[in-house]
Order: C-alpha cells, then sequence, then structure tokens
C-alpha cells in the first residue's frame, strides 16, 4: 500500500509542480526512467517469487539509474552516444519485456 501511495504521490508533485529538466541532463532523463522501470519491474516479479529484498531493490534502482545514465554520458563523450543509448534501451527493454511476462505468468498462471 505504501509503495501504491509513493507513487501517486510521486505523480501528483510531478503534475503540479511541473519540474523543468536542464538541457544537459535531458539526454539522460529517458535512460533514467527506463532504468528505473526495469528495477520496479524487477521488484515486483521477486514479490511475486518471493524473494523480494528492500535492500536489493533500493542499491539495484540506484545502481541502474547511474549505471546506465553513465554508459549514455560515457557514449556522448566518445561521439557515439546514440548508439549506447539505443544499446541500454534494448538491454532493459528486454529485460523489462521478460520481467513482464513473468509477472504475467504468476498474476494469470499462463
Amino acid at each position: 500500500m505504501i509503495p501504491l501511495l509513493g507513487l501517486i504521490g510521486g505523480v501528483l508533485v510531478g503534475l503540479l509542480w511541473g519540474p523543468d529538466v536542464p538541457v544537459a541532463l535531458q539526454p539522460y532523463l529517458p535512460i533514467a526512467v527506463i532504468a528505473a522501470l526495469d528495477a520496479v519491474f524487477g521488484a515486483v516479479r521477486a514479490v511475486l517469487d518471493g524473494i523480494f529484498n528492500d535492500k536489493v531493490f533500493v542499491v539495484s534502482f540506484l545502481a541502474n539509474v547511474v549505471v546506465a545514465a553513465f554508459i549514455v554520458f560515457l557514449g556522448d563523450q566518445l561521439g557515439v552516444g546514440s548508439q549506447l543509448s539505443t544499446g541500454v534501451v534494448v538491454v532493459l527493454g528486454v529485460r523489462i519485456f521478460s520481467n513482464v511476462a513473468s509477472i504475467r505468468r504468476h498474476l494469470f498462471k499462463a
């Protein structure tokens, strides 16, 4: 219940406050969001598997976001930012869909 309230509160604050992302950070925001979604779907899967650990979730969440943003930053520095961004999106997208498939199997037994 607490995570759901936190999600609702975060969405409301974001909608009401409307924060502006600095131009220098804009290329990293979509990658950070995808990395965060990967951690969240992984946590939901872990809850359904009965192996959820809040410390692992927090570390996974932060590490995913930092590593994904660093990879994109490194790609920008090397001049191949769009290729590395695409790679990060593909890898995290595969993980997200894998977790969603597992969640679907748990919920619908199919």
